[in-house]
């Protein structure tokens, strides 16, 4: 199998976590790189898209967008991170939830990367926050249990979400208005298969 990825993407890191535990092997990274604007050496010939992480599985046909592509790795491992219903949705929307986080925080770092600066949009920058800041005050309040349950993908989601925040925007110090989440994330980001895929510039 071979995977088109790049260090600093959250969405690759969280297909990362699940080989790591999973216990998969086999798998060749090919490094992929470039943005809407400028596609670059993404994959566009397996995903029309243009976006990473894709798969390319032995039997050729590609897979993308990581919660497919984490689905499939974990079926395919016979692991136990999506776990049978009823927890299974409460899963999912967690992972949902996660994911949401880090294409908002993607987005703001489009905006302010590849925008011309005299046309970025600051209101709109900061209403991409704002749906994180939501997200983590929804965490913080309904999600604690879960989060502290039995390993599931909702958790890594989330866990690589706030480990991109540390890594794009550590300046908005988001740990000091949740610091639940915050010990949570302290204490789940010390998980091997987490140390060991921290993003890179």
């Amino acid at each position: 199998m071979k995977l088109y990825a790049a260090p600093a993407s959250p969405f690759v890191r969280k297909v990362r976590v699940v080989i790591a535990e999973t216990g998969l092997t086999g798998i060749e990274e090919i490094g992929a790189s470039g943005h809407p604007v400028e596609p670059g050496s993404l994959p566009v010939d397996h995903n029309p898209l243009g976006k990473i992480p894709a798969l390319i599985p032995d039997d050729g046909l590609p897979l993308y967008d990581s919660r497919v592509i984490c689905r499939y790795l974990n079926d395919l491992a016979g692991g136990t991170l999506y776990p049978p219903a009823p927890r299974l949705w409460q899963t999912l929307t967690l992972e949902a939830t996660g994911d949401g986080m880090m294409e908002a925080a993607v987005l703001m770092i489009y905006e302010t990367r590849i925008r011309p600066e005299d046309i970025r949009f600051v209101p709109w920058v900061e209403a991409q926050w704002a749906k994180i800041a939501r997200a983590m005050d929804a965490l913080e309040t309904r999600w604690m249990d879960h989060l502290y349950g039995p390993l599931d993908m909702g958790q890594i989601a989330v866990g690589c979400a706030l480990g991109y925040l540390d890594f794009r925007h550590s300046g908005r110090a988001w740990r000091a208005a949740h610091p639940d989440l915050a010990a949570w994330e302290a204490e789940f980001s010390a998980r091997p298969a987490m140390a060991a895929t921290v993003p890179q510039a």
